[in-house]
């Protein structure tokens, strides 16, 4: 090998000469020999003795427990970097070994950062992202709509964290009516992905109850580590199985997220969700004055012409002086025809009933209602008299219906020494054999009564006689 700015020598102690080197030609060497050897690496180790020049790179060593290695990351490579590197985080890189000729510092020049663990975790993120799109997860036609307005919204995020914040202050400006829960989760560690799928589901159990019509389902921006949670299968079929519309939003805009993928809308920030269901109450505003408006426009029109109208009433207007005489006058011509229409009509009834009167003469009823009235006369005293001999007929017959009565009156029975016998009873004795000796009598006399006791029974009269005999 040939190096152009060697001096050849004699070695003193021998004949051989051996090139001698100058300290560039040894740096580029030993620079040529890592670079051809060395052409990429990956290296993982903790930031330290971190320098932003003004030039806009980045020098920095990159250290483990037991080792370090100076780096440097140019301008034109560190433009690509989604963070900021600061001292103490833990980062895996990419470049290639070289040497700093100027210094003869051994060193590694980067071509890519990133923070610790996102390497796998991009790797497991492309996974899930290419299964679950398999699945159907991310069809378009299973996904809802969402609408630029809602009643009430539910906000699934941190209750400390400035998405929640931010998502506030946006309805609030846009259109505080609407009606905002928060289920406050974690947003990232080990309990985040659980307690976000135990918030969705919450909500879709209390959709009726709160009456609740969709979802935001996000937090503010992070790393790849931090964002974990939302990509989470679990979280990512929470989300597709909700009957609420959720809305993803989640990091900035350049981040991107199992669930944004899954969600039915995915917004680039927190903020950017509640714009997008949020109507501009300016633009409720701006209607409404445009209806205020065209209000008065119509009520300007309508009272010209009600003016226009009222103006022409007036001069149609009489004096009540004028209008009073118009009616005096039309008074007094009534008045005339009406005094007319009565002579008129007295002088035929004068007529009708001249006539009516001479009708009545000619046909007066005086002498059929003498007649009538000595015929009536007449009928009267035949009635009486036929009246008086029916009454003595009557009383004839009354009196030979009473002498045949008295003669089968009991009392005048008693009255010739009769009685009526009767036991204790009251029971009226017709045979001897109804009573025994002893039994107590009661006798009816024609005046008074006789109460004594049997003393002696005779059935009949052959008895009564041998008992005397």
């Amino acid at each position: 090998m040939r190096y152009t700015d060697s001096n050849p020598a004699v070695e003193p102690d021998g004949p051989t000469a051996t090139p001698v080197l100058s300290v560039t030609s040894l740096n580029r060497l030993a620079r040529d020999l890592l670079e051809q050897n060395f052409p990429a690496v990956t290296v993982e180790g903790e930031i330290s003795n971190l320098a932003m020049p003004a030039s806009g790179h980045w020098y920095l060593t990159l250290k483990d427990r037991n080792s370090q290695i100076r780096c440097a990351m140019f301008t034109n490579r560190n433009r690509g970097s989604r963070f900021r590197p600061q001292n103490g985080n833990q980062v895996i890189v990419r470049g290639r070994l070289s040497i700093y000729e100027g210094r003869g510092d051994y060193q590694l020049i980067l071509d890519s950062m990133e923070e610790a663990g996102d390497g796998a975790l991009r790797r497991a993120f492309e996974e899930l992202k290419a299964r679950l799109q398999v699945e159907g997860l991310f069809d378009p036609a299973t996904k809802q709509v969402i609408r630029s307005r809602y009643a009430h919204v539910g906000v699934v995020t941190s209750a400390t964290g400035a998405a929640f914040q931010d998502i506030l202050s946006v309805f609030a400006r846009r259109f505080p009516a609407t009606r905002i829960t928060l289920f406050p989760v974690a947003v990232q560690g080990k309990e985040a992905a659980s307690e976000i799928i135990r918030a969705i589901a919450l909500a879709n159990r209390l959709r009726e109850k709160l009456a609740l019509e969709a979802l935001i389902v996000g937090r503010g921006g992070g790393s790849l580590e931090d964002l974990q949670a939302f990509n989470d299968e679990g979280v990512a079929r929470a989300i597709f199985a909700s009957t609420l519309p959720i809305t993803s939003a989640v990091g900035h805009e350049i981040d991107f997220t199992i669930a944004d993928f899954v969600a039915d809308l995915r917004a680039p920030t927190p903020s950017a969700a509640a714009e997008q269901m949020s109507p501009d109450q300016q633009e409720y505003l701006d209607t409404f004055f445009g209806y205020e408006q065209q209000f008065t426009t119509l009520l300007q029109h309508f009272l010209r012409q009600s003016q226009q109208r009222l103006a022409f009433l007036i001069r149609q207007l009489k004096h009540p002086g004028r209008r009073l005489q118009e009616q005096a006058q039309h008074l007094d011509r009534i008045e005339a025809r009406m005094l007319r229409a009565i002579r008129n009509a007295l002088g035929a009834r004068r007529s009708q009933v001249l006539q009516e009167q001479r009708r009545l003469t000619a046909s007066s009823p005086l002498l059929p209602m003498r007649a009538l009235q000595s015929d009536l006369r007449n009928s009267e005293q035949r009635l009486q008299q036929a009246l008086k001999t029916f009454i003595e007929s009557q009383r004839a017959t009354l009196a030979a219906l009473t002498r045949g009565l008295n003669a089968v009156n009991p009392l005048e029975t008693l009255a010739r020494g009769y009685s009526i016998t009767a036991d204790a009873s009251a029971r009226v004795l017709r045979s001897a054999d109804a009573v025994q000796s002893g039994d107590r009598i009661i006798s009816r006399l024609a005046s008074g009564r006789l109460v004594s006791r049997v003393e002696s029974i005779y059935v009949s009269e052959d008895d009564f006689k041998r008992g005397h005999s």
